[in-house]
C-alpha cells in the first residue's frame, strides 16, 4: 500500500506526498526493491533533506547492480559542490503569461512565444484529464513586444487544436512546418496500447496561407510507446525527442532522427549512456550554439527532474553533461528549458513552490555561460630528427580504454579536436609506418582553452654503425641487478636479450660490454662490482646463442660519470642513476 500511495505522488512530479508514503515504507523495515532507494532520495531532496538523500543514493549504488544512475552518483559523490559552482548564472522572474492551471513547453514562432496551457477556454465547458483534473492542454500564444514583454496569449491554432492535448511544438528554421505532440488520436478517432492507454505521439503540419494544415503522424510513432517533445537542430536536418520505444534504458530517454531533403526520416537513434539513464531524460532543446539542454532525475540533481546540458560536437559525439545549476534547477520539477543563443534569454518550466499553477513558465537571462571548452592538439614527430609525421594516425580514448575519435595528421604532423571535454583524462595514441605506436595520457583541465597532446614516434627499424650504444639505440637507460649483487634479473634479462636478437640478426656484428656504477661506495669496491656485472652480462648473452668471441666485457667502476656526482658531492637519486649505465658498443660490423 505504502508503495502503491508513493508511486502515486511521485509519477504525478508530487514529491512532498511522495516523501511523505516512501518514509513510511522505509519505516516497515520490510525488503524493498533496489528502485525505491533511488525514488526516495528524489524525494528526500525535495524537502531538502540532501544527507539522507545521499545515504539512499549509496544503498542505492550498493543494491542496484550496473545501473548508469548508481555509476554516475558514485563518480560525483560531491554532486552538489559542482552544482553550487555552476549555479548563480540566471537571473529568473514569472513570464507572466501564466494561469492558474498548468502551463509549460516554449517555442519561439515570428514575434511569439507559444506554449501549451490547461487553462480555461472562455464559454466552453472543460474536458477533464482524470489523473490531475485538469483540461486537456491547448497550444497558445504570446506576442513578444518590443521591450521584450509578453502580451496576453491567445489560442494559436484552431486548425491544431483537438480533443486532447497538444503540447511542446518545435518550428523549421523558415517557420514554414511544426512539430508537435498530442495524444494518439487522428481522424477522430483515438488510438490505444495493449493496456488500453492513450499515449502521445509526434505529428508534423505545415503553413499554409497563414494557417496550420496538413496534420500527419510520424511515420515512426507507435500505439504501443510514446513520442514526445520534439527539438529542431540549428539547420533543422535532425529532430531530437523523448520516448519509451523499443531500446530504452530507462522511463524515457532522448533519441534523434534525421530528416531527409525528401522529406522522409533515418531511424531513430537513441543517443545513449552519454545523456540516457534507468530513470527519465525528456524535453530536449537545441540550441544555436550546438548545446543539447535536456530534463532528467538520473543525473545527479536537486530533486525531481532537473535541467542539464551536453554539447554537441561537430562529430555529432555528445560532451560532458552539467547540471546548469540553481536557481533554474530547485528541488521540484523543472523542464521544457529553451534559449536564445545570442542574447542568452530564455524560458523554462517548473512546478516550483511560489508559482500560479501546477506547472509555470519561467523567463531568465543567462549571466555567465557554462560551458567549457577545450581543444585537443598538437603535432606527431620523429622522436630523433623532431621532423613531423605527415598522415600520422591519430586516436582519442576515454579512460576507460573506448575509442572515441579517429583522425590523421596534416602535412605538417598537426592534429586537433574540438571535441574534448574539461576536467577529464584521455588517451592519445599514435601510428605510423615504420615507427613504434606511442599512447600518452593526457589530462583536460577544468577551464576553457587548449590542451597540448604531442608525441614523438620512435622509429621501428634503427640505424646502427660502428661505435653506436645498442643501449642508447634500444633506450636501455641500465642493466638492473640486486643491490651488490652481480645476478642477472628478469627484467634485465628482458633489456639484453634486445641486444641478442639484434646480434643474431647480424652475425658479424661485435659488441664491447660497459658496466658502469656510480661513486657511492669505494673506487676498488665500485670496480670490482662493475667488473662481475660485466662479465654476468656477458656469459648471459653466451648462453643465449651469442659466440663468445663476439663479445667482450669491462667494468669501469666510477671512473666515467655522466655527471658532477663524484665523492662527496650531494646529487639526488636520479642524478646517481645517470651514472649507473650499461652499454652494448658495437665494435665491428
Amino acid at each position: 500500500m505504502f508503495e502503491k500511495l508513493g508511486n502515486a505522488y511521485y509519477f504525478n512530479a508530487e514529491l512532498e506526498p511522495a516523501n511523505k508514503w516512501y518514509t513510511a515504507l522505509f519505516e516497515l523495515n520490510q525488503p524493498i526493491a533496489p528502485e525505491y532507494y533511488y525514488r526516495y532520495s528524489q524525494t528526500l531532496k525535495s524537502v531538502g533533506d540532501y544527507t539522507k538523500a545521499n545515504a539512499m543514493l549509496e544503498e542505492f549504488n550498493t543494491r542496484s547492480g550496473n545501473d548508469q544512475r548508481a555509476k554516475l552518483y558514485e563518480s560525483n559523490k560531491d554532486y552538489l559542490a559542482v552544482i553550487k559552482a555552476n549555479s548563480g548564472r540566471f537571473r529568473i522572474e514569472n513570464a507572466g503569461i501564466n494561469s492558474e492551471y498548468s502551463d509549460y513547453g516554449t517555442a519561439f514562432f515570428d514575434d511569439q512565444l507559444v506554449f501549451a496551457s490547461s487553462r480555461e477556454k472562455p464559454g466552453i465547458t472543460k474536458r477533464v484529464q482524470k489523473w490531475n483534473n485538469q483540461a486537456f492542454t491547448t497550444l497558445y500564444a504570446a506576442k513578444i513586444n518590443g521591450d521584450g514583454q509578453l502580451l496576453k496569449p491567445e489560442e494559436f491554432s484552431g486548425t491544431i487544436d483537438s480533443r486532447f492535448n497538444e503540447a511542446t511544438p518545435a518550428f523549421t528554421p523558415d517557420g514554414l512546418t511544426m512539430y508537435f505532440t498530442r495524444n494518439n488520436y487522428n481522424d477522430g478517432k483515438k488510438g490505444k496500447d495493449k493496456k488500453d492507454q492513450v499515449l502521445l505521439k509526434l505529428y508534423k503540419a505545415t503553413l499554409d496561407n497563414g494557417k496550420w494544415k496538413n496534420v500527419v503522424e510520424l511515420p515512426f510513432n507507435s500505439n504501443n510507446y510514446s513520442t514526445a517533445h520534439p527539438a529542431l537542430s540549428p539547420d533543422g536536418k535532425t529532430l531530437y525527442f523523448a520516448s519509451n520505444m523499443p531500446g530504452t534504458m530507462g522511463e524515457s530517454d532522448i533519441f534523434k532522427v534525421v530528416i531527409n531533403t525528401d522529406g522522409s526520416y533515418g531511424k531513430p537513434e537513441n543517443l545513449g549512456i552519454a545523456i540516457n539513464t534507468e530513470g527519465k531524460e525528456t524535453f530536449p532543446f537545441v540550441s544555436a550554439d550546438n548545446e543539447l539542454y535536456f530534463a532528467s532525475d538520473g543525473h545527479p540533481g536537486l530533486g525531481g527532474l532537473d535541467i542539464f546540458v551536453s554539447r554537441i560536437m561537430k562529430d555529432n559525439t555528445l560532451g560532458k553533461v552539467a547540471n546548469v545549476g540553481a536557481p533554474v534547477n530547485g528541488p521540484t520539477d523543472d523542464f521544457a528549458f529553451m534559449i536564445d543563443a545570442k542574447s542568452r534569454n530564455g524560458f523554462f518550466s517548473s512546478n516550483r513552490d511560489g508559482g500560479l499553477g501546477y506547472d509555470d513558465i519561467y523567463k531568465f537571462t543567462e549571466t555567465r555561460k557554462l560551458s567549457c571548452e577545450q581543444l585537443l592538439e598538437g603535432t606527431i614527430t620523429d622522436s630523433d630528427t623532431k621532423t613531423p609525421l605527415a598522415n600520422a594516425k591519430v586516436i582519442v580514448l576515454d579512460d576507460h580504454m573506448k575509442i572515441i575519435k579517429e583522425s590523421y595528421a596534416d602535412e605538417q604532423g598537426y592534429y586537433s579536436w574540438d571535441g574534448a571535454n574539461c576536467d577529464v583524462v584521455y588517451y592519445v595514441r599514435a601510428q605510423h609506418p615504420q615507427y613504434e605506436t606511442k599512447e600518452e595520457k593526457v589530462t583536460i583541465p577544468a577551464t576553457s582553452g587548449k590542451t597540448d597532446g604531442s608525441i614523438a614516434l620512435d622509429k621501428n627499424i634503427k640505424t646502427a654503425k660502428t661505435g653506436t650504444d645498442l643501449a642508447t639505440l634500444f633506450r636501455i637507460s641500465i642493466i638492473y641487478f640486486d643491490l651488490d649483487k652481480s645476478n642477472i634479473r628478469p627484467d634485465a634479462a628482458l633489456d639484453i636479450s634486445k641486444v641478442v636478437e639484434v646480434m643474431k640478426e647480424y652475425p658479424n656484428m661485435k659488441i664491447a660490454i660497459a658496466s658502469h656504477t656510480d661513486s657511492r661506495a669505494s673506487r676498488a669496491y665500485n670496480m670490482k662490482l662493475s667488473e662481475r656485472r660485466a662479465q654476468a652480462t656477458l656469459e648471459y648473452m653466451v648462453q643465449s646463442g651469442i659466440s663468445r668471441d663476439r663479445l667482450t666485457a669491462k667494468g669501469y667502476g666510477e671512473t666515467q660519470l655522466v655527471n658532477g656526482c663524484a665523492d662527496g658531492v650531494p646529487c639526488t637519486e636520479a642524478q646517481h642513476q645517470e651514472n649507473r649505465r650499461s652499454q652494448f658498443i658495437i665494435t665491428s660490423m
